[in-house]
């Protein structure tokens, strides 16, 4: 594991020691054979701190963000706690994103591939005649998305009485895309005594709602805030003159770098459509994803990047969060975000796991404010794009 997630500063509850080894951690022998399996030599420095306090049953308030074992940890900790020899629903993971529910499904069932733990994904834009046939057959862990969620529940399709733990997956973002009121009514549905974990690269205020609402006295593990930034990520400024400067830049920068993959950045829908045009109209191959796609086109593109079929993926913010390409070794904003803290979780997108990765901006003169804030707040330093950059990736 890499050396700087090890460093990060914890302000941890009291009595909240990291335990440096799974097999202390007391797990069920043929999940830890999961874990190892799956790839994972030790914890990571968020699994060391929040494992064993979500396994012995507290509430939990983590900061983790994307890249530091998080999705993992969610699959451990639900196959340590369901008994698969019911054939209820034990545990609710609700994600932002379908992409993010299906990712943690997935990382759920090849963790919990001795144990046979049945894991499904209620997402929106799937069968929904899939979703009844599946939980009919019972499943003992369910990651979805709020929507399609609370629909289950209301269709009585998904039973709630033996669910004990709700895991609240990037909660900030959930919150700003305005699905508090359905995480809300999700709950009213749930048993009075269920566990609630909360997982969030960001605490805005409105958590704070969350946590009286749902928690009782949650073990807190927050990074300080200057420690968020990715060390193993190098982060750059490109200054551009005019908007409409910024293709040729981006045909110059390929020119010179090498990437492995990379990923673009766009604030907007429309941008993402007529940059993937333009580039493609420059012989580049690209794919391109946004929230307007339908789901079954959405998983192609993250099939298509995935397997490397394409270097490049150009994309809005519905990919700034939670998705895992290991090789992603670049990110491009070709618009700074709308606010600092999506720029964490953008530039996370590379340096996956202590890899080296670069983040490169996309600067106009009237974006310098912005970049200065992000830089301020992160108490972090972006730099000018070097000439060698392809030395530093």
């Amino acid at each position: 594991m890499e050396k700087e997630d090890a460093e990060l500063i914890f302000e941890t509850s009291k009595g909240v020691k990291p335990i440096m080894s799974f097999d202390e951690m007391g797990i069920k022998d043929e999940v830890l054979r999961g874990i190892y399996n799956y790839g994972f030599e030790k914890p990571s420095a968020i699994q060391q701190r929040a494992v064993l306090p979500i396994i012995t049953g507290r509430d939990v308030i983590a900061q983790a963000q994307s890249g530091t074992g998080k999705t993992s940890m969610i699959a451990l900790t639900v196959c340590q706690i369901v008994n698969t020899k019911s054939s209820e629903v034990q545990a609710l993971i609700l994600s932002p994103t379908r992409e993010l529910a299906t990712q943690t499904e997935e990382v759920t069932l090849a963790i919990g591939d001795y144990i046979n733990v049945k894991a499904h994904a209620c997402i929106g834009g799937k069968n929904v005649g899939d979703d009844l046939r599946k939980l009919e057959h019972g499943v003992h862990v369910v990651s979805g998305t709020p929507g399609r969620v609370l629909d289950m529940i209301k269709r009585r399709s998904l039973q709630t009485k033996a669910i004990k733990l709700l895991i609240l997956d990037e909660s900030d973002e959930m919150l700003s895309m305005g699905f508090k009121n359905q995480i809300f009514d999700v709950y009213r549905y749930l048993p009075p005594e269920i566990q609630v974990v909360l997982i969030s690269a960001t605490f805005p205020n409105e958590m704070l709602e969350i946590t009286t609402k749902f928690m009782v006295d949650p073990v807190r593990i927050l990074v300080k805030r200057d420690e968020l930034t990715l060390e193993g990520i190098k982060q750059f400024f490109v200054a551009v003159e005019k908007e409409e400067w910024k293709f040729d830049t981006l045909c110059d920068l390929y020119d010179t770098i090498t990437i492995t993959q990379g990923v673009i950045f766009c604030n907007s829908k429309k941008k993402v459509d007529w940059l993937s045009q333009k580039m493609r109209e420059n012989n580049f191959i690209v794919s391109s994803m946004h929230g307007d796609m339908p789901q079954k086109e959405r998983d192609a593109v993250m099939q298509e990047f995935r397997s490397c079929r394409t270097r490049v993926l150009i994309t809005t913010d519905v990919w700034a969060r939670g998705l895992d390409v290991q090789q992603v070794s670049v990110v491009m904003n070709y618009d700074l975000p709308n606010n600092r803290e999506l720029y964490i979780h953008r530039i996370g997108r590379s340096g996956r796991f202590g890899r080296k990765g670069v983040a490169i901006n996309f600067v106009k003169a009237d974006d310098v404010k912005i970049l200065r804030d992000i830089e301020q707040y992160y108490s972090t330093q972006i730099d000018e794009l070097p000439l060698n950059v392809d030395d530093l990736i």
